[in-house]
């Protein structure tokens, strides 16, 4: 289903050439397509708002837009994603016409579109959310204790969202009960990404590795959407093999 709020919605996949693990990630090619472009179809398939990559490379421009898609040149300096993305939303839409950003990472080819339309329901819900994110329930018990895998500690708004209290690296929250793998998605307000990407750095974001601490510290509402799975993040060679065995299963008739 289309997002109601499509004509304000800006979709940005920030994308950067370096890569320590897997060099060109964004050009790796997918079914026969570069990794960003597969990227760029998912968001499409999604329905969600205006797709754009923010790209800090020429190479990476020109296979979006050989693509038929938009692409905004960016600094290769920015620190994060969402420095990226910012500096691309205030190229693409300087007079703040455009009301939602969703940040698609460019290493999730796989992503299931519902996934990313899922991102935008608790902003549309409730107009004290500044940001919104993805959850998923954990069922692998390596995964409890594995500090690359970020939990959320919330508390339950619904049988599918929960009002984000604390990120961390650590098995939490203690005690009998689920636990919530965060999935690096984010839908922002126009107004709290700005904010978001005025601040400084926090404490807490410095202790975890953790940027959206940031936005927690300085009392920004965060909720997040239960869905169904992690999408598959492209980090390492394997991590690209799996992804064009998902990809060439899902294209056979």
């Amino acid at each position: 289903m289309k997002n109601p709020a499509f004509d304000r919605t800006l979709v940005l996949i920030p994308a950067r050439m370096a890569s320590t693990r897997l060099p060109g990630k964004p050009l790796a090619e997918i079914s026969g397509l570069p990794m960003i472009v597969q990227v760029a179809n998912r968001a499409r398939e999604a329905d969600a708002g205006r797709i754009i990559v923010a790209a800090d490379h020429q190479d990476i421009l020109d296979a979006v837009t050989a693509a038929g898609y938009e692409a905004v040149m960016t600094s290769p300096d920015h620190q994060s994603g969402s420095d990226r993305i910012f500096e691309a939303v205030q190229r693409v839409d300087p007079d703040g016409r455009m009301d939602f950003v969703i940040n698609v990472q460019g290493d999730l080819p796989t992503i299931e579109p519902e996934a990313v339309r899922a991102s935008m329901r608790p902003l549309h819900d409730n107009a004290s959310t500044d940001i919104a994110t993805l959850t998923v329930e954990i069922t692998d018990e390596h995964e409890k204790t594995n500090p690359n895998v970020v939990k959320i500690v919330g508390s339950p708004l619904s049988a599918t969202r929960m009002k984000a209290l604390y990120f961390t690296r650590a098995t939490a929250p203690y005690g009998q009960g689920p636990l919530y793998h965060h999935i690096g998605l984010y839908a922002y307000r126009r107004a709290a990404l700005e904010k978001f990407v005025s601040l400084g750095p926090s404490v807490l974001e410095k202790r975890e590795s953790l940027e959206q601490l940031r936005a927690l510290e300085a009392g920004m509402r965060i909720d997040a959407e239960i869905v169904d799975s992690v999408p598959l993040g492209v980090d390492t060679p394997a991590d690209l093999e799996k992804a064009r065995a998902i990809l060439t299963a899902r294209a056979r008739p």
